[in-house]
């Protein structure tokens, strides 16, 4: 009798095991079909627009911190960014594209602001920089703040928050990895999701480091989110050279020597170190862009068709499609041809090359002239 209960008693648990595991693999089969996963296949036979620099071999659309120590200058150069964008003037050498650009100035008052811009640009103005003293946190709503202001201004191309302390909840001086990671993820989901560039503003901490994005306050959890980083630096608070050091994900590293103008209040570049990673130039994409000058302002047809117009060019369709697809943003960026795919039919894929008066163009005939 003893062993029959202890059957009954062994024998009932493997049969609730069994059900708890069926129950789990239910909740990770949910979980994998809400997963969005894609094939290596799938992934080339998409066609992601290509994104634009904001300013031409520095700022790219996406979540950057800008990080310096009190003083340094941070200030002024925001103020002269933004306005070099709202107008489209080159800053430096660099190419600027026009857009609005809000300035969230958190630890200023208009006053202030006044007075800083007018001794910067005297009373020249632009009508697409907008600039507020006062935002809610994360936490309260400035998602929707700037939600709004993009709405309102769908041609926005900057934000820049001064400082990310102001949009953090009240009390948040002690954040954790993960606390960092969020918050900037957060506000790069909005960049991306706009396509813009979102800069944000913060302090350096007090102890030294060979490496100066360890001087970043905080964790690494503020660079780890971020598309890249400014940090800027002097030797002494009263010099009047700064070095600027940039990292990106998809931007060479650089180093910037500047020197502040202080009759007009603006930084002047001295000396660039730029990391030299060009990629060299893809034969395929030379041989379309040699057809499309010579030939053509806008073509339409299949790949099959494309291939008897290119001389010694012995890939496969499927290839070349794929090509094209994943060299789009190259294709437009370095040779100013748009290439857009169009619904396929039962006969045929087509696709149309249009060759564009881009910027990327005329910099390209500049070069060789």
């Amino acid at each position: 009798m003893e062993e029959r209960v202890t059957k009954d008693k062994t024998v009932p648990n493997p049969t609730v095991g069994a059900a708890g595991e069926q129950s789990l693999c239910n909740k990770h089969n949910e979980i994998i079909a809400d997963l969005e996963a894609i094939s290596m296949t799938e992934l080339y036979e998409k066609v992601y627009p290509p994104k634009f620099p904001v300013v031409d071999g520095f700022l790219n659309c996406g979540a950057y911190l800008f990080v310096g120590a009190p003083k340094v200058g941070k200030s002024f150069f925001m103020a002269q960014l933004a306005y070099h964008v709202s107008m489209g003037i080159p800053l430096w050498d660099y190419p600027v594209r026009q857009g609005a650009v809000l300035y969230l100035a958190l630890e200023d008052d208009y006053a202030r602001l006044q007075q800083r811009l007018s001794r910067m640009f005297d009373v020249e103005s632009s009508d697409h920089f907008y600039m507020a003293t006062k935002a809610k946190t994360l936490n309260e709503g400035l998602d929707s703040q700037l939600e709004e202001f993009v709405r309102m201004h769908p041609d926005a191309r900057l934000i820049i928050i001064d400082t990310l302390q102001k949009v953090r909840e009240a009390g948040g001086e002690h954040y954790s990895y993960s606390n960092d990671y969020e918050i900037v993820t957060r506000l790069k989901e909005f960049s991306d999701r706009h396509n813009i560039c979102l800069l944000i503003v913060h302090h350096t901490r007090k102890m030294e480091s060979q490496d100066s994005f360890d001087m970043i306050s905080g964790t690494n959890g503020l660079l780890g989110a971020a598309d890249g980083a400014f940090i800027m630096q002097k030797k002494k608070r009263t010099d009047s050279t700064a070095v600027m050091d940039i990292v990106g994900r998809d931007q060479q590293d650089q180093e910037l020597t500047l020197e502040f103008d202080r009759e007009r209040c603006v930084w002047e570049k001295t000396k660039a170190e730029t990391e030299n990673i060009s990629s060299p130039p893809d034969p395929l994409l030379e041989k379309i862009s040699e057809f499309m000058n010579q030939h053509r302002e806008v073509w339409t047809g299949s790949a099959s068709e494309l291939l008897q117009l290119l001389p010694d060019t012995t890939v496969r369709a499927n290839v070349l499609t794929r090509k094209l697809n994943v060299k789009a943003g190259s294709l437009y960026k370095d040779y100013g041809i748009l290439y857009e795919p169009k619904q396929r039919t039962p006969e045929k894929k087509e696709f149309t090359l249009t060759l564009t008066d881009s910027e990327a163009t005329t910099a390209n005939e500049d070069d060789e002239n």
